[in-house]
């Protein structure tokens, strides 16, 4: 249960995130259950990779980490960002990153916002 929590943590980040940022980008559909699949799926697949990929490049950013007292981990999260958008694009669910430096690390900024708050309220589990 705590990990489907975690996808629809993800999912409405996300999507409140593109509303916010013109270049994170969740083509329209007219078909809602269409929309919310698609929802869930990109917040599947940034969930899998922030499980996945981001430890073992926090490990391998380790001394940019120290060196910017822990600011990298902005552009550690912009890049979980974009690769979403990539591998969403591989599966063709409409979601884009316009651009890395604008979209993707301003996007991220506002993502660990809205996560940590949507985490604070919701239940995780451990009550």
């Amino acid at each position: 249960m705590s990990f489907l929590i975690k996808v629809l943590v993800n999912a409405l980040a996300l999507w409140i995130t593109s509303r916010i940022i013109d270049g994170i980008v969740f083509e329209d559909t007219s078909d809602t259950t269409a929309f919310l699949l698609t929802l869930g799926a990109v917040g599947l697949i940034f969930g899998v990779l922030n499980a996945v990929i981001k430890p073992i490049l926090f490990v391998l950013s380790l001394p940019i980490m120290l060196l910017t007292l822990g600011l990298f981990t902005f552009i550690l999260n912009a890049i979980m960002l974009w690769l979403t958008s990539w591998v969403a694009g591989w599966f063709d669910l409409g979601f884009r990153v316009e651009s890395f430096w604008w979209d993707a690390v301003l996007g991220a900024l506002i993502i660990t916002i809205i996560s940590m708050i949507l985490n604070a309220v919701l239940p995780d589990g451990r009550d």
